[in-house]
């Protein structure tokens, strides 16, 4: 029976802790995590949280000073070696002087249950380029190709690190869209980045990484209602942002462009002090506002 195939659960995490020397604190603290076969799953945290170090543990490219790594149920390790597993990072060169088809003929070569081609191809939307050599491509379109990298094995779990890093609107629009298509396969993703509305848009479920620690996991709509509270946003009446964050249920108070924007946890209590204003605004939080809240970013 092929690795992981009767598995319900993609990845599990129990207990990891990772230190490194001269480091004050564990870059990994006692983080547990599970993730479901089919789910796309958003890795967030700002630098420094510990993201990078778990994704290497989870591709078994670091040993745990403690706890354990199951993909499918098995080792990392052997699940990278039965190409359950593959990854697409953030940067990496592309050998130059080839076609996009020849470089994809090699890549797959090393795989023991490779894709066609021709599906890879079509699967990273580069059936038009597959003749053009990979040194002449975009930028957009060398990440599609590393992409198409990822896929070549036809892995079960697919991580990415960053992956659209630096593309444009489009080329972005394009990869997302290459990733939807291999996620409705019933393939597990899980991707970091710093775009919060490619998280929002794309993820299942919301992952929040703080100081080595899981501090959130939901969906994206979850985490807004648990961390985030409402957005109150009127017209400047010149009161103080002091005044402003003392009124009851406030968290943040902010002035932008002749705006005050309010964070509540009580919109109701906070109006009701609040008293007439112009412009008034009464909004859900987004998952920027979120990841604030859970990780303290900019404080």
């Amino acid at each position: 029976m092929e690795i992981g195939q009767t598995a319900a659960t993609a990845v599990r995490l129990s207990g990891l802790r990772k230190s490194y020397p001269g480091g004050a604190a564990p870059a990994v603290d006692g983080l547990d995590l599970t993730i479901r076969r089919g789910e796309m799953v958003a890795l967030l945290g700002r630098n420094g949280a510990g993201k990078s170090t778990t994704v290497a543990m989870m591709l078994g490219l670091l040993e745990p000073d403690e706890g354990r790594v199951e993909l499918f149920g098995c080792p990392a390790a052997q699940a990278v070696r039965a190409g359950q597993v593959s990854a697409m990072m953030q940067e990496g060169g592309l050998v130059s002087r080839v076609t996009v088809a020849e470089l994809i003929r090699f890549v797959r070569r090393a795989f023991p249950r490779p894709l066609p081609t021709a599906e890879i191809l079509r699967a990273a939307g580069l059936e038009g380029l597959a003749r053009k050599r990979v040194d002449r491509l975009s930028g957009g379109q060398a990440q599609r190709v590393r992409f198409a990298m990822a896929l070549a094995g036809d892995p079960q779990l697919l991580v990415l690190d960053e992956p659209t890093a630096a593309l444009d609107v489009e080329a972005r629009r394009e990869l997302w869209a290459a990733l939807r298509r291999y996620a409705a396969r019933g393939r597990t993703i899980v991707f970091s980045t710093h775009y919060l509305e490619e998280a929002d848009a794309n993820a299942d479920r919301v992952v929040v990484i703080d100081r080595g620690r899981l501090v959130a996991d939901g969906t994206s709509a979850e985490l807004k209602q648990a961390a985030a509270g409402r957005i109150i946003g009127f017209a400047d009446p010149g009161m103080p942002v002091s005044q402003l964050a003392m009124l009851p249920g406030v968290l943040e108070a902010e002035t932008r462009g002749g705006r005050v924007r309010l964070r509540t946890v009580d919109a109701d209590a906070t109006l009701a002090a609040l008293g007439p204003v112009r412009g008034l605004e009464v909004t859900g939080a987004g998952l920027e506002d979120a990841f604030v809240a859970l990780t303290g970013a900019g404080r």
